[in-house]
């Protein structure tokens, strides 16, 4: 099967996983669904702003693939995370500009969890790495980490409302080093639009410019409220209505 085309039922697919990362944060014991075929092969732990351990997501594996799934914002301290707009170095590939400061720092507590069950499967498989909202941004980090740093060195990413992770030098290099990438976003969706593409803080005489990666995907689902269009049951049902 290509990888290098944006494929419909795989974006479906990967949505009801991401879907699954939030149903893993909910539950006491951790517990998801895991898709038939597959096995759990590892969970993401990782901290945002108050250095609490939460779960973000999960490794899965089967076969012939393997999928990093990261969910997205869920509390308070994820939120002030969000807030941490400033940029820093892409610590893990030399010369690829700069990201987004609350998401890396997640990303980075995470990462040596995520390199390690990478290791442990064959690199053969197909590689897809996704997320919502949230971690979206965290899917984009991780794609060309391991792009870089594993035997895995196209993984295909699938974005769901991501907000935009770094500036034009990142999006830039991680066009040149990463695999493929499909930014699947509803058009009412305002995650999607932040941080904007040129953003002036407060008491600070900088100014962020910051940039989506992969090639856009649009959805167009209306709905009542802010929260309403940017909920994973939303993308997925949008995607589900053109294959039904």
């Amino acid at each position: 099967m290509r990888t290098d085309r944006f494929d419909g039922r795989r974006a479906l697919w990967l949505a009801a996983v991401c879907y699954q990362t939030y149903r893993q944060y909910a539950d006491p014991d951790g517990a998801f669904a895991v898709p038939e075929g597959f096995a759990a092969a590892g969970e993401i732990v990782a901290f945002s702003i108050n250095q609490t351990p939460e779960p973000f997501g999960f490794i899965l594996e089967s076969p012939d693939e393997a999928v990093v799934a990261f969910r997205g914002t869920s509390t308070v301290s994820d939120w002030l995370s969000d807030a941490l707009a400033v940029q820093t170095e892409y610590p893990f590939a030399p010369g690829a500009g700069l990201t987004h400061l609350g998401f890396t720092q997640i990303y980075r507590s995470a990462r040596e969890q995520i390199l390690a069950a990478l290791d442990r499967i064959r690199p053969d498989k197909r590689l897809y790495v996704t997320g919502h909202s949230l971690g979206g941004a965290l899917s984009v980090l991780c794609a060309l980490d391991v792009a870089v740093h594993s035997r895995f060195r196209a993984p295909v990413l699938y974005t769901f409302g991501s907000p935009r992770a770094g500036n034009p030098a990142f999006a830039q290099a991680f066009a040149d080093r990463a695999g493929p990438s499909f930014r699947i976003s509803n058009l009412y969706d305002a995650v999607a639009y932040l941080p904007p593409t040129a953003l002036k803080l407060p008491l600070l005489k900088q100014t962020f410019e910051y940039r989506h990666v992969g090639a856009l995907h649009p959805l167009e689902f209306g709905k009542p409220s802010m929260s309403a269009n940017h909920m994973i049951g939303g993308y997925f049902a949008a995607l589900a209505k053109r294959d039904p």
